[in-house]
């Protein structure tokens, strides 16, 4: 069970912002394992419960540690994340629910950061040929949250002939659907495992229509 993050986990995730070295972190990795990784973890496993008789579904909980084959100038990421995907070839292309935390928020929600080209066209046929379903499930699902689904758009839009559905023609990638909290005392408790899994319980349907179109 999540037990929260407490201050010690935003005082090592500033640690590492401005000691992003090897000597300062293995002074502090116990500091890490204790706040961030551990409590990163049973978070993941709380959230995941949903998702478990789910077909497809995986849990994915990052690692502090940057990939060395990237050269990056720096050897430690400066947030922690989970993300709840289908099991695919490249997370990017496909919908995820994701938790976040960095020195300055933790962030959450629903993300596609950006379907193939032939994936956005294959979408745009289904709403076209479904709209009602489609504009359903967005307005339930924005009620639902009580905000807007956002997206980067097309400089140049596909035509719809359907003019209900000419925002979503316009759809190119960053989809998503992201709620923000800064430190506060709220989430220091595990409380807030409460709020992300409501959030998320509220994405699903729209989670699940997306993952139709995975790759």
């Amino acid at each position: 069970m999540f037990p929260g993050f407490t201050p010690e986990t935003i005082d090592f995730l500033w640690g590492i912002r401005l000691n992003n070295n090897r000597e300062w972190f293995l002074e502090h990795k116990q500091q890490y394992i204790d706040t961030l990784y551990e409590p990163m973890k049973a978070l993941g496993k709380d959230l995941f419960q949903p998702f478990i008789d789910r077909p497809g579904n995986i849990l994915k909980v990052s690692r502090i540690y940057r990939d060395a084959r990237l050269h990056h100038p720096l050897p430690y990421k400066e947030s922690l994340w989970i993300c709840i995907r289908q099991d695919v070839a490249w997370w990017a292309e496909n919908p995820c629910l994701y938790f976040e935390i960095n020195p300055d928020r933790v962030h959450y929600g629903l993300f596609w950061w950006q379907g193939r080209p032939a994936t956005m066209e294959s979408f745009r046929k289904h709403i076209a040929a479904k709209p009602d379903e489609f504009l359903k499930l967005i307005a339930d699902t924005e009620a639902a949250v009580g905000q807007r689904i956002t997206a980067e758009l097309y400089k140049r839009p596909k035509q719809a002939e359907d003019p209900r559905l000419a925002p979503y023609f316009a759809w190119k990638g960053q989809i998503g659907c992201v709620r923000e909290e800064i430190p506060n005392p709220e989430l220091f408790g595990p409380e807030l495992a409460t709020r992300v899994a409501d959030f998320f319980e509220k994405l699903i349907p729209l989670y699940e229509y997306l993952n139709f179109f995975k790759t």
